[in-house]
């Protein structure tokens, strides 16, 4: 017998979790068209909503007949979403500016870095894992449990009396964290037509790129009035009412999941890779944590082995695998996720390293130098929704504009090689952040509309979770090696300059300034220097911006061409390669005669 669309299965009894005032006497017999319709999918199906000549509903989580909702729903699961989207970005950007203040209450001085790196990890190592279980517990019950980790992590944040107890609320906040950057990219692809898919993923990059540059504007200004402790608090709240917010508006499909997976709960759990997801979580968490403050290369060597073990579970013993074997085997996939690997680490060199250009180079104050993120922020959330407004409104290859969008991107990291001194007009520096920006939102709506189309339609849901895992390796990325690359070149060219300046070797007291510049950009225009220090540490950071911009540029090439290597050809399907095979069976047995 048949599988029954869920759809269907369900259309005879209404909604048992929200009202129901915004649907029609008979709405409950056609809940038939997308989310947010466009006129293509206005007559009940999803007309032209295919994907490679296959319908929505081929794929798991996908239905072929998606419910329509009125205004206030639409409105509620927008709201909600972005809500918890602003709250997984604000605490990246907002921890520091309530990190000293942490560090002080809790007397963990050392450790403070690590109330940015553990909410890092957590994030990046637990989205490809939150992929697969929204196949398994579909996109809305994960949803729910990602707000619930995240409310409870920051309930356990806002108590704790000790740098450990700390820690562990980071990291289960980085759970639920992980879970909302990854759900929310799949619910547009639930929710929302081929039309107007472009349009939403780049709301939902505007989403997380306002919560990225507001983030440290919003705690800063709080946390005097509130102290950190309340912070903590009311993201809690947020998050917990933000989470049953869609939890309560979401089409019951999306709370159900697909026809597949209508199943107990023990029949659900049975279905998840143990073996796999232990092993891949802890290779993740091994890399992540090596490239964590100064590099360790035991826990890198350690994740290449824990990897192994991970794929050779996948292949040889999972029946069910975390990663389908398809997604490993897929040459668009993977080469998508090392592009945007290489992209996003190329862009947080941006993101971290332009308010330090307007801290030590033009002299500025921390709290102007923070809102030179302002413009690249801007520029990145108006380029995905122009790119979703105006040309990503169907299914299919975007190969040629995932090409212009990262060799756009890669102009402006290099133009910003020139502007990025003390010279240069700030109007000029401000356009190229802005354009660099633009690229980037323009970079991620392209690649992720494209990967969509050389993945198979059931693998959707973990490849987009694939994708984000690798944006969240970028941060660590972009800040261990590019970190890297300009402490070592400004410390070269500090130690050249205060030789030259002294006419000796360099003494203890000029190796001491070194280190602190090195460590505090602030104290290039605060730190009490001589006007010919001072020229000296500002030659030093603009030496040292080039060469690292530069260097993002070169990285970009390499982008470039690994992303041309994607292809633009979408894979074979299952049906079709059955047809295939029988062709060639036939043809067989023709030659055969």
């Amino acid at each position: 017998m048949a599988p029954v669309s869920p759809v269907s299965a369900h259309a005879a009894k209404p909604s048992h979790r929200a009202d129901d005032d915004d649907f029609s006497t008979a709405a409950t017999a056609a809940e038939n068209t997308p989310l947010l319709q466009s006129p293509a999918s206005s007559n009940g199906t999803l007309g032209d909503e295919s994907v490679d000549g296959h319908p929505e509903g081929a794929a798991s989580g996908y239905v072929t007949e998606a419910p329509v909702l009125g205004w206030k729903r639409a409105v509620c699961i927008i709201l909600s979403m972005w809500a918890l989207i602003f709250l997984q970005a604000s605490n990246t950007s907002g921890m520091t500016m309530t990190q000293s203040t942490i560090a002080a209450d809790l007397d963990a001085y050392e450790g403070a870095m690590w109330f940015t790196s553990a909410y890092l990890i957590a994030v990046a190592s637990m989205s490809p894992l939150v992929g697969r279980l929204a196949m398994i517990f579909s996109p809305g019950v994960m949803t729910l449990a990602s707000s619930l980790f995240f409310t409870v992590g920051a309930l356990v944040s806002s108590q704790a009396k000790s740098f450990t107890v700390f820690i562990l609320g980071r990291v289960l906040v980085g759970i639920g964290g992980a879970g909302v950057m990854t759900l929310s990219m799949i619910l547009v692809l639930q929710l929302t037509s081929k039309r107007r898919r472009g349009l939403f993923i780049g709301l939902v990059n505007a989403g997380f790129t306002i919560g990225l540059s507001t983030g440290a504007v919003v705690f800063g200004a709080l946390l005097p009035t509130l102290g950190w402790r309340a912070l903590f608090l009311a993201q809690a709240a947020i998050g917990f009412v933000a989470g049953f917010g869609v939890w309560f508006s979401i089409p019951h499909f999306a709370v159900t999941g697909s026809s597949k997976n209508q199943s107990t709960v023990l029949g659900k759990l049975a279905k998840i890779d143990y073996l796999g997801a232990v092993t891949l979580t802890l290779s993740l968490v091994l890399f992540l944590y090596g490239l964590s403050g100064k590099i360790q290369l035991l826990p890198i060597f350690l994740s290449t082995v824990t990897l192994a073990a991970f794929i050779a579970t996948e292949y040889l013993y999972a029946s069910d695998p975390i990663i389908p074997i398809s997604v490993l085997q897929s040459r668009g996939v993977l080469l998508s996720c090392l592009a945007q690997l290489g992209l996003m680490a190329a862009r947080w060199t941006v993101l971290f390293y332009a308010p330090v250009f307007v801290l030590a180079v033009r002299g500025l104050s921390p709290a102007v130098s923070g809102s030179i993120l302002i413009p690249t922020n801007a520029g990145f959330g108006s380029g995905g929704l122009v790119v979703g407004w105006l040309h990503v409104k169907r299914a299919g290859s975007f190969w040629a504009a995932c090409l212009v969008s990262v060799a756009a991107f890669g102009l402006a990291i290099f133009g910003l090689s020139f502007v990025s001194n003390a010279a240069a007009s700030a109007g000029a520096y401000i356009t190229v952040v802005f354009l660099n920006g633009f690229a980037t939102g323009a970079a991620l709506n392209y690649t992720l509309a494209h990967m969509l189309h050389l993945a198979r339609l059931e693998d959707h849901f973990i490849a987009t979770s694939l994708l984000t895992t690798f944006r969240g390796f970028a941060g660590s990325f972009g800040t261990a090696i590019g970190g890297g690359v300009f402490a070592r070149t400004l410390r070269d060219v500090l130690a050249k300059g205060y030789e030259k300046l002294d006419g000796e070797g360099l003494s203890k007291g000029r190796l001491e300034l070194i280190t602190k510049l090195i460590g505090s950009p602030a104290l290039v225009y605060g730190g009490n220097l001589s006007d010919a220090e001072m020229a000296v540490a500002v030659e030093g950071y603009e030496a040292a911006l080039k060469v690292l911009y530069q260097g993002a540029a070169a990285v970009c090439v390499l982008v470039l061409v690994i992303q041309a290597g994607t292809g633009w050809a979408a894979p074979v399907s299952k049906e079709d390669e059955e047809q295939i095979e029988e062709e060639i069976a036939e043809a067989d047995q023709t030659m055969e005669a």
